[in-house]
C-alpha cells in the first residue's frame, strides 16, 4: 500500500537524536537555541528572533497570550485544523469566522475587510500562500503549518506581517521528531516576551505560565530536517507537476507570479472524489478527503465555499520519499477514473 503520508526520517536524524542522548543533556539547551537561529536564517530575520516550542498549537496559544488577545475577537477561517480554536479558547479570545474563496483554500480576505477582528489568523493552506498586501486592519499570525519555504512578493511567509507561527508535527514539510513548533516575529519586543513566557523557570514576571518547552533531542532532528528542506521542496515539486501534466484540476496550480507556493499538499478537485478514492485504494493506494465536512468549525451554509471544498476534494499522495514512478501511477488511475 502506498500511503498518503510517509515519514522522511533516515540514519541522520537518529544518529542527531544519539548524539544529544549522549551528550548527557536532553532538555532545551543548545540544540533548540540553534535550530532556532537556524530557522531564522532561513526565514531571512535577525538572529534570535525565533521561539521554539513543544507545538504548533501552543505556538499559536503563547502568540495569542503575549500579544493579550484575551477577551478580544480573534478571526480564523471555518476550513482549517480545530488547533486554531483550541488556541484561541485557551487564551481567553472570542472567535470570529470567515469563509474561504470559492476557488482556493484560503481565508477570503476580502470579507475580512468587511468586519476586521482584533487578531487574524492567516493559514497558508497546502502550501498555497496569502496575499496579505494592504490588509493592515488586524494583528495578524501567520499560521505557517503547511508553507514554511513559500514566499509573497519575495518574502516567506511567516515574516509578511506581525507574527508566524510554525508546526514540525510528524507530517509536516520537516519534523522535529514528531512533535514541534516555532514562535517567529520580526518584532523584538514581542518575541522577547514570548521567550520570557516560554522560560517560565528563568523569568521574573510571574505571570500564569504552561512548560511549552522543546527538548535538544527534538531540535536536533529538526535542525537535520531543516538542512534537507530545500531538496525535499523540490521532490515534492516534481510530483506535483506530474499531477498537473496529467491533467488533474490540482489547487493552487494556477498563481500569480507573486506567489511561490511549496507542495505540502497535492488536493486536486473533481465532481467525485469518494469514487477516485475508492479506485486508488483497490490499486493499494491511500488518499484522502484533507478536510471532512464535520471537521469545519461551523457547518452553518453562509459558509458556502467551505462546504464545497470539503465536498469537491482530494488529497493525493506527495512526499520526498514518494517515487516518481509510483507518481506516475497515481497520476493515471487519478486522470482516468470520471
Amino acid at each position: 500500500m502506498i500511503p498518503h503520508n510517509k515519514l522522511t526520517l533516515k540514519r541522520e536524524e537518529r544518529l542527531c537524536a544519539e548524539r544529544v542522548i549522549k551528550s548527557g543533556w536532553i532538555a532545551q539547551g543548545r540544540e533548540v537555541e540553534l535550530f532556532e537561529n537556524e530557522i531564522c536564517n532561513f526565514l531571512k530575520l535577525p538572529k534570535s528572533h525565533a521561539v521554539a516550542v513543544s507545538s504548533c498549537s501552543m505556538a499559536m496559544f503563547v502568540a495569542l497570550t503575549v500579544l493579550k488577545a484575551k477577551q478580544r475577537t480573534v478571526g480564523m477561517p471555518v476550513y482549517v485544523s480545530r488547533v486554531l480554536r483550541g488556541a484561541a479558547a485557551t487564551a481567553g479570545a472570542k472567535e470570529k469566522l470567515f469563509d474561504i474563496n470559492r476557488m482556493d483554500p484560503n481565508i477570503n480576505i476580502s470579507d475580512v475587510r468587511k468586519s476586521p477582528p482584533d487578531f487574524l489568523i492567516v493559514p497558508h493552506m497546502y502550501g498555497i500562500p496569502v496575499d496579505l498586501s494592504g490588509y493592515s486592519k488586524s494583528i495578524v499570525i501567520e499560521n505557517c503549518a503547511h508553507s514554511l519555504g513559500a514566499y509573497v512578493n519575495n518574502q516567506p511567509t511567516g515574516t509578511i506581517k506581525d507574527v508566524g507561527v510554525l508546526s514540525f508535527q510528524a507530517t509536516k514539510l520537516i519534523t522535529s521528531g514528531g512533535m514541534g513548533g516555532m514562535i517567529v516575529s520580526k518584532n523584538s519586543g514581542f518575541i522577547k516576551k514570548a521567550r520570557d513566557y516560554r522560560d517560565f523557570d528563568e523569568s521574573r514576571s510571574h505571570v500564569p505560565n504552561l512548560n511549552v518547552k522543546m527538548t535538544d533531542i527534538h531540535a536536533s532532528i529538526g535542525r537535520m530536517q531543516l538542512s534537507k528542506l530545500k531538496s525535499f521542496i523540490e521532490k515534492r515539486k516534481k510530483i506535483f507537476k506530474i499531477y498537473s501534466d496529467a491533467g488533474l484540476s490540482l489547487l493552487g496550480n494556477d498563481l500569480s507570479k507573486n506567489l511561490k507556493p511549496v507542495r505540502y499538499r497535492a488536493v486536486i478537485r473533481t465532481s467525485n472524489p469518494k469514487k477516485i478514492i475508492e479506485k486508488l485504494n483497490s490499486n493499494k493506494i491511500r488518499s484522502i478527503i484533507p478536510i471532512e465536512k464535520w471537521e469545519l468549525l461551523s457547518g452553518k451554509s453562509k459558509f458556502k465555499n467551505s462546504i464545497r471544498m470539503t465536498e469537491e476534494t482530494l488529497s493525493l499522495p506527495i512526499y520526498p520519499t514518494l517515487s516518481l514512478k509510483d507518481a506516475k501511477r497515481i497520476a493515471q488511475i487519478a486522470a482516468d477514473t470520471k
